[in-house]
């Protein structure tokens, strides 16, 4: 990796840090400053990034200048009974063209994947997440999206790449690694009958804002996601006041900090990132408060990581084999450790897929499937397969 991307966290910044109670999660993390340099990554498990371009936004222009105050709050925190080591890196600045932004991260995200250190992402445009997915490409595997957004941000291919047409450039440019994309939180009148009539064409997932208010729905969605990007604007303006495209409606701050432990706690996320948040319109430093704290509950989703997926034997698990109307068999699979549910699909030849043979579910759609219903997950999932 080329550590010449990365600039150190202002030097206010750590000083107020050092001035805080030697607990604090500042205090417990190697910090890229300027006296420390780079840090060292072994044995490192997570590890934080801004990237301050905000040149592929829409309409939110400043996101990612100054992200001193996330780092602030997010120091300021006293971490859980973490076991796992963190660094913080520092900036990506603007390069001299957002190319060149794009092709930093892409390069520092793809070195932290090879090293089994999960990313965290702060700052820019929602448009990053292309950057992030592209990152991918190197490790020669499908991969699964999940954004939180109140928008799909689907464009068209003819659209220049940003925040508000990146989903079209991960669906339709080669190499393609997608195999599957998850919205969640998304506000019907904010996207067209076309952009939700393609997405269930393609057989991809989209929960509306109302369909989460059970929040517990999220954790099977997040259990089966390589990356997650959360676009600040998915949450109420009451709530998050930094970013241009807020709107009165949107997640509270406990959902979104509960969705945020949700994407650590799978264990298959391996990239996260949080974008969008403009510090110019922040009120208070609510927003900034916010966005360190859901990286804080991602951390901890970390921490409490169960490691039993995908599983290697079947000794640790329940299995429960619904037979529905039209002899097609379901097996599904309940963990004795965590008590989580995932269904099995048999069809599996191609080695590149293998990896989706188990869908992340939950007792609901077992009953479902009792009811000689097909779950949707399943249904979706066979589509993209056969």
């Amino acid at each position: 990796m080329n550590f010449d991307f990365f600039t150190p966290i202002k030097e206010s910044i750590v000083a107020h840090t050092m001035s805080q109670a030697s607990s604090v999660l500042g205090q417990n993390i190697q910090i890229h400053s300027v006296e420390n340099g780079f840090p060292d990554l072994a044995g490192v498990t997570i590890a934080v990034l801004g990237v301050k371009d905000g040149r592929g936004t829409n309409d939110n222009f400043g996101c990612g200048e100054d992200l001193s105050s996330v780092r602030k709050y997010l120091y300021e925190l006293f971490p859980g009974k973490w076991q796992v080591q963190i660094a913080d890196l520092g900036n990506i600045e603007r390069g001299n063209t957002i190319e060149d932004t794009y092709f930093a991260v892409s390069t520092s995200v793809e070195y932290l994947l090879k090293k089994n250190i999960i990313p965290i992402i702060i700052g820019g445009g929602q448009d990053i997440t292309y950057a992030n997915y592209r990152a991918y490409d190197a490790l020669e595997q499908t991969v699964n999206l999940v954004s939180v957004d109140s928008r799909f941000d689907l464009g068209t291919i003819n659209d220049e790449l940003s925040s508000i047409s990146f989903l079209s450039k991960v669906i339709m440019e080669q190499p393609n690694n997608l195999f599957n994309y998850s919205n969640i939180g998304y506000q019907t009148y904010f996207n067209s009958q076309e952009e939700i009539e393609l997405l269930d064409k393609l057989y991809f997932d989209a929960f509306r804002l109302g369909q989460v208010k059970d929040i517990t729905l999220v954790e099977p969605i997040m259990r089966d996601a390589d990356i997650v990007s959360i676009d600040v604007g998915s949450i109420r303006q009451s709530e998050a006041p930094g970013n241009n495209n807020a709107s009165p409606n949107g997640f509270y701050g406990e959902d979104i900090c509960a969705i945020s432990r949700y994407a650590g706690i799978s264990d298959k996320v391996t990239s996260f990132g949080i974008y969008e948040f403009n510090s110019k319109l922040d009120t208070h430093n609510q927003t900034a408060k916010l966005v360190a704290q859901m990286i804080w509950y991602f951390i901890e989703g970390v921490n409490s990581r169960a490691k039993d997926y995908p599983f290697v034997t079947k000794e640790n698990y329940q299995k429960f084999t619904v037979l529905l109307s039209d002899d097609d068999p379901i097996n599904f699979y309940k963990s004795d450790k965590s008590g989580r549910w995932w269904m099995e699909i048999n069809l599996i030849s191609n080695n590149k897929h293998k990896r989706h043979a188990l869908i992340p579910c939950n007792y609901q759609d077992y009953k479902q499937a009792l009811e000689q219903k097909t779950p949707s997950r399943w249904f979706k999932a066979l589509q993209k397969l056969v």
